[in-house]
């Protein structure tokens, strides 16, 4: 991490006593949140790519990390969807005000879904980057063999291979069995807000389909899905990252608190981060 970057991040003291990290830059509402992804962090492409893109036209935006990522404190393998949502509403109650437009990258998608149901007054519109809600059931606990399943349940851990990273990535017991209480894909969605739900075609991790049947299960009547066609789990690639901003500015253009068009319609994405 950067110097700069570091001088740049803000800690909120939770009530347990704990730390958690973000970044915000003032600006127009509605604030931009950007929710990461399973064991990531706020530094990664697109959230910084997406920061680079509302600060240059003056709307505020949030970025953070849960308890146990990047710079926030906690072990990671205590966390859970439910504490890791809590989390989020927490530094959002704490840094922002007013209306909100969440991002939510794969395991963020679930965590932006479940922040919109705990805050729905506050939100301004929804964007989905291959985002898996229910994955600890439908992709992690659906894919395990008995063996897998025994030694998790048993163990109250396992380790998995993973393309992104050397080592293994962990999942929990407590995870698996604390994410049943969190599912949202069984029945109707409680969420009015517009929603753009952008997947790749080959992501491999999440299958695109699972935005579909978000779209599906979504009560909203402004819900798009656009699907790239060679794009993977990330994302992050310079054209995709301009599909991202374009769906972003497709809901804030119109700020319906102030009633005025904001900076970000009709505006080029950047090239390359700053």
């Amino acid at each position: 991490m950067s110097e700069s970057v570091a001088q740049s991040v803000r800690y909120l003291t939770t009530r347990a006593g704990g730390r958690l990290a973000y970044h915000y830059s003032s600006g127009a509402e509605p604030t931009v949140v950007f929710l990461g992804g399973y064991a990531s962090d706020m530094t990664g492409s697109k959230a910084l790519y997406l920061e680079t893109y509302c600060r240059a036209r003056g709307q505020a935006f949030l970025r953070l990390d849960y308890g146990g990522h990047g710079l926030s404190s906690g072990d990671f393998l205590q966390g859970t969807i439910g504490s890791w949502a809590d989390d989020a509403l927490t530094v959002i109650d704490a840094a922002t005000a007013g209306r909100i437009v969440l991002v939510g990258s794969s395991m963020g998608g679930w965590i932006m879904l479940l922040v919109a149901l705990g805050m729905p007054d506050r939100i301004h519109g929804l964007v989905g980057i291959a985002a898996a809600p229910d994955f600890t059931e439908d992709l992690m606990w659906a894919e395990l063999d008995p063996e897998q399943r025994t030694t998790l349940r048993e163990s109250g851990e396992l380790h998995l291979p993973s393309e992104y990273v050397d080592d293994p990535y962990p999942i929990t017991w407590r995870l698996i069995e604390e994410g049943r209480g969190h599912l949202l894909l069984r029945g109707p969605l409680e969420i009015e807000c517009p929603v753009r739900l952008i997947h790749g075609l080959v992501d491999r991790d999440v299958p695109w389909q699972t935005s579909l049947t978000l779209a599906e299960r979504l009560i909203s009547t402004d819900v798009t899905v656009t699907l790239i066609k060679g794009g993977g789990h990330r994302l992050s690639e310079p054209e995709e990252l301009k599909v991202i901003a374009a769906k972003l500015a497709e809901l804030v253009e119109f700020n319906q608190t102030a009633g005025e068009v904001t900076a970000l319609a009709g505006v080029a994405p950047p090239t390359q981060m700053d």
